[in-house]
């Protein structure tokens, strides 16, 4: 049976809360994050490493050069990309691997691997997403504003994604996230390999 793990992507609305559904599913489920790379400065209680590899703009351009990112894309004035070395070996010892990218990154990391899992998250209503943006208390008006506006555009790429998941209460939000992963697992054309070797060994009995 194909034990390679599996890519599962995660993306959604800045503000709806996708980071936090992430940090749960990796906890309670044990699945594998990749940490982006950024060239944003790092939010009060953020460790490099941990929540992000904090680059300088020529860091991230070098690696860029060097095919050192699965996808990368420029977000709000700042670059953000996913490590192409971590993802590939976590897969290849038959871990899932989350990635948590924006959109344009998403469709990058399809056309590679076609069989990820993409899932969007996303607040009730967009006056719930202002309000949450409002309520972290992290950035000026304009920077909320940007987001906003970038969530607009945003919004037209949500039929992209395979599975919809609305983050209105937290708990219910990661396990159907959970349950999402595990629904594509179980699909026939997931277990070919586990069909195939099920019958060989009733047709030996």
């Amino acid at each position: 049976m194909d034990k390679k793990g599996k890519l599962i992507v995660i993306s959604g609305f800045s503000g709806a809360g996708k980071g936090t559904v992430v940090k749960k599913l990796v906890e309670e489920y044990g699945y594998s994050l990749s940490v982006s790379a950024t060239t944003r400065e790092p939010r009060k209680g953020e460790v490099d490493g941990k929540d992000y590899y904090f680059k300088t703009v020529d860091e991230f351009r070098n690696l860029i050069d060097y095919n050192g990112f699965i996808e990368w894309a420029q977000y709000v004035d700042n670059y953000y990309g996913t490590p192409r070395k971590f993802v590939e070996q976590e897969m290849e010892a038959g871990r899932d691997v989350i990635l948590e990218i924006e959109v344009q990154g998403a469709m990058n990391v399809k056309r590679q691997y076609p069989d990820a899992l993409l899932i969007f998250v996303t607040a009730p209503s967009a006056q719930a997403l202002r309000e949450r943006l409002i309520g972290r208390g992290t950035e000026p008006q304009e920077v909320i504003d940007k987001r906003m506006k970038r969530a607009k555009e945003e919004a037209e790429d949500i039929k992209e994604y395979e599975y919809i998941a609305i983050n209105d209460d937290l708990d219910e939000c990661v396990h159907t996230v959970h349950s999402i992963i595990l629904g594509r697992q179980c699909l026939r054309e997931n277990n070919l390999s586990f069909i195939e070797n099920m019958k060989e060994e009733l047709n030996s009995n």
